[in-house]
């Protein structure tokens, strides 16, 4: 089958609350529920409750991860799709309204009856950090059979969201999409999502990486951890020949692609002041792979990500609030 999309992504669909905190409100919540800022802490519907109401006044926006890179893939110009579960309830037809006035393909079947949408409750400190706590909702109830063959078959690359991982049953659908793709003869890509994520499926990560996988996307913390290892280039050189394309970003110091034995060192592109760190992984995935689909050489797929993820932190969100097709002609 020709390719109609560029991409097609699995992952969570979720709505982000995001509100401004203090240093002081993180240590309180860290000493009484363990919440680690910078990082994405799962939760339960009565926590999600709980800190909800102890939070100061919020921006509510469609989010989750993969779902926020094909936001930033249809604001480049690409042609994408996107599988992930809501429930039949408001916050659940906001996520539907809102991917698909993007332009983006969204056809699963909402849950009917049980949990949820899934809501993932953001806090931004001062320095710019985001830290998540993440209701999955609906989400949780992905399975195999909404896995849409021929939709991943009309794709040139389908992308998975590491932070859907924590199921069984979502690790098995990540297989059934990944085997669909290359039966078509596309590319999978997998995004890391988050060192504690890794943390907990390191091994199942290093199988799918190494058997499903052939476009990888971490920052430095989630590769390190993904193969325990202290520093970065030791990292790098582990993950060298795992998968046909390994793009690791560093926060400020830019971004590394390696493929077939070779570097590419990608400068992080200037940003005025860093307002919240959300979403910057999401976009720079957004940026490459557009640049990718597009057979662009991979440094300007690169400078895409970097100029995308440059665009996002500069305000609240963790989607475009510019056209990203403008971008491209300024990253060339």
């Amino acid at each position: 089958m020709s390719a109609k999309l560029g991409v097609v992504a699995v992952g969570n669909a979720l709505v982000d609350v995001l509100s401004q905190a203090t240093d002081d409100f993180l240590a309180t919540q860290k000493n009484k529920h363990g919440m680690e800022k910078g990082a994405m802490t799962l939760i339960d519907e009565p926590r999600a409750v709980e800190l909800y109401s102890e939070m100061g006044p919020g921006i509510e926006t469609s989010g989750g991860s993969a779902a926020n890179t094909m936001a930033g893939f249809a604001s480049f110009g690409g042609k994408g799709g996107f599988i992930g579960k809501v429930a039949n309830d408001k916050l659940g037809q906001t996520f539907q309204h809102d991917i698909r006035a993007q332009g983006v393909t969204f056809t699963t079947t909402p849950l009917a009856i049980g949990a949820p949408t899934g809501r993932c409750l953001i806090l931004v400190t001062p320095d710019a950090q985001r830290t998540m706590n993440t209701f999955l909702g609906a989400s949780v109830e992905f399975t195999e059979e909404d896995i849409d063959e021929d939709l991943i078959a009309s794709a040139q690359v389908t992308y998975l969201e590491g932070y859907l991982f924590d199921r069984e049953q979502a690790k098995r659908a990540f297989v059934r999409a990944a085997d669909a793709a290359h039966d078509a003869g596309s590319r999978v890509a997998l995004s890391l999502s988050d060192p504690f994520c890794v943390d907990r499926h390191r091994d199942d990560f290093r199988k799918l990486v190494e058997n499903h996988v052939d476009i990888l996307f971490a920052n430095e913390d989630e590769i390190k951890s993904l193969y325990q290892v202290k520093s970065f280039e030791e990292a790098a050189a582990a993950v060298n020949d795992k998968c046909e394309i390994a793009v690791l970003t560093r926060s400020e110091k830019g971004a590394v692609v390696l493929s077939n034995g070779e570097q590419i060192v990608v400068s992080a592109a200037p940003v005025t002041k860093v307002i919240d760190t959300t979403g910057a992984g999401d976009q720079f995935a957004a940026g490459f792979l557009y640049g990718f689909t597009e057979k662009m050489p991979l440094e300007k797929c690169g400078k895409l990500g970097a100029a995308a993820a440059a665009e996002v932190i500069g305000h609240i969100g963790p989607r475009p609030q510019m056209a990203y097709r403008d971008l491209i002609k300024k990253a060339a």
